[in-house]
């Protein structure tokens, strides 16, 4: 019992030991003998793998050192060169210096030379950058800024020819702005698309192309585009006769204020038209005009009736008998009528049948005075209301542009000017009229009185 114990444990042992070891102790041992052989196998392997291992250590070892050996041989290399760069360039370094020492002494007084040709080659390229000559002429300013750095520099030293250059573009320069020329160039129009355009060049002023259209020079990128809001009035016409001729003296709104048509160009453009200001007014402004045109319709009609009826009462007053067809021919009427009556009564009917006449000769003046009240009212109330949303504007956005403040209050004002263009030709009218019409009452009045003193005159005979 105990030697079948023995046994187990043995092989039990083995079995652990041989599955360890090897794959060949992996095998199960069928006695002892053959435990004992397995065991002994891998002994013997793991001795030869041990031994494997040490020798790969002791050989990347070596290798380690032979590395560490050429690193070492590296640096020492590299520290020995550079060295030698380092003795090179205090060598270079002391060249240079002699070198430039010569430059200077040889330079003498080319070095105030060169530096009043920078300062002028400075100042021609920030002309070149906004000048509309370059466009006919592009390029220019690398010509200038490869001059510049050769002058700035000690490199290279500039030529007479590009010296001479200099001058050159200088007389250019002058000689293009008193020119009038046509050349072709890239235009970039309203619509964004870029097309090879006829463009007229006005000294350095202005830019037109074939269809009469202002151009702008941008700077920025040597471009030529369409300005997108063209001035108003005779300067396109101007423009478009310009383009158009090919010799001779034309007129053209020349803007004389900038290099390349500034401030007054892009003032006359910016200003707005009449029907623009206009549409300022708003809603009270469309009041006040409206208001206007009836103002001016009913002065019309008033005058076109009271001419007529004046040229009826002259007739009359040249006729002997009575026509109803006109105010004083009525009023003549109740005489005729009533030829026995006494003077108090026919004094009373004429008298009556004047003032049925006045209504149908002062007709709407009451309606003209109070237009030419009202106007100017409701002028005034556009302006309040106006100020008051511009005030409120401020109040939200601050008053950092006073370009936008200012223009809400022109915008507010323009209610102010609608009242007084309707107001004063009304009052004017509203005169004209009521006067016409106090003539032919006068008239009325006249031969009435002169009516009763005959009455009265033949009733006493």
């Amino acid at each position: 019992m105990k030697r079948n114990l023995l046994k187990a444990a043995v092989l039990a042992i083995g079995g652990t030991i041989a599955l360890a070891s090897s794959p060949v102790m992996a095998q199960e041992a069928k006695s002892l003998d053959e435990l004992l052989q397995m065991v002994k196998q891998g002994r013997a392997s793991d001795a030869r793998e041990q031994k494997a291992r040490e020798q790969r250590f002791k050989n990347a070892r070596y290798d380690q050192q032979k590395m560490l050996k050429e690193a070492e041989k590296t640096l020492a290399d590299e520290e020995k060169r550079s060295s030698e760069l380092e003795n090179t360039f205090e060598e270079n370094e002391t060249v240079l210096t002699e070198k430039q020492r010569q430059l200077k002494e040889r330079l003498g007084t080319l070095t105030e030379l060169f530096g009043h040709l920078t300062s002028t080659a400075g100042d021609l390229r920030s002309n070149f950058q906004t000048s509309i000559i370059s466009v006919q002429f592009p390029n220019r300013e690398q010509f200038v800024d490869d001059l510049i750095a050769k002058m700035s520099g000690a490199e290279e030293l500039p030529s007479i020819e590009e010296i001479e250059r200099i001058w050159f573009e200088l007389q250019r320069e002058m000689t293009e702005s008193g020119r009038v020329v046509k050349f072709q160039t890239e235009v970039t129009t309203a619509a964004g698309e870029k097309t090879q355009q006829e463009v007229v060049r006005v000294g350095t002023f202005n830019l037109v192309n074939s269809d009469g259209e202002y151009l702008q020079y941008i700077s920025e990128n040597g471009t030529v585009a369409v300005l997108a809001r063209q001035p108003k009035g005779p300067y396109m016409d101007w423009a478009n006769e310009l383009a158009s001729t090919t010799s001779g003296v034309t007129p053209f709104g020349v803007d004389p204020t900038g290099p390349s048509g500034g401030s007054y160009l892009a003032a006359l453009i910016d200003s707005p038209t009449l029907t623009e200001r206009w549409h300022q007014g708003g809603v009270v402004g469309y009041v006040i005009t409206a208001v206007g045109v009836l103002a001016m319709l009913i002065a019309i009609w008033r005058l076109i009736v009271l001419t007529i009826e004046d040229m009826k009462v002259n007739s009359q007053l040249k006729s002997k008998t009575a026509n109803d067809n006109n105010s004083l021919g009525r009023v003549l009427k109740v005489h005729e009528d009533n030829p026995s009556m006494d003077a108090e009564t026919l004094e009373l009917k004429l008298s009556e049948a004047i003032l049925k006449e006045t209504p149908r000769l002062e007709r709407s003046l009451n309606l003209l005075k109070i237009i030419a009240a009202v106007a100017p009212l409701l002028g005034l109330l556009g302006t309040v209301t106006g100020m008051i949303i511009t005030f409120q504007a401020i109040t939200i956005f601050g008053a950092g542009d006073p370009k936008a403040m200012a223009g809400g209050i022109s915008g507010a004002l323009v209610t102010t000017v609608l009242g007084l263009v309707v107001a004063i030709p009304t009052v004017l009218l509203h005169t004209f009229v009521s006067g016409r019409a106090k003539k032919i009452l006068h008239v009325l009045d006249e031969q009435s009185t002169g009516i009763i003193a005959e009455h009265t005159e033949g009733r006493a005979g």
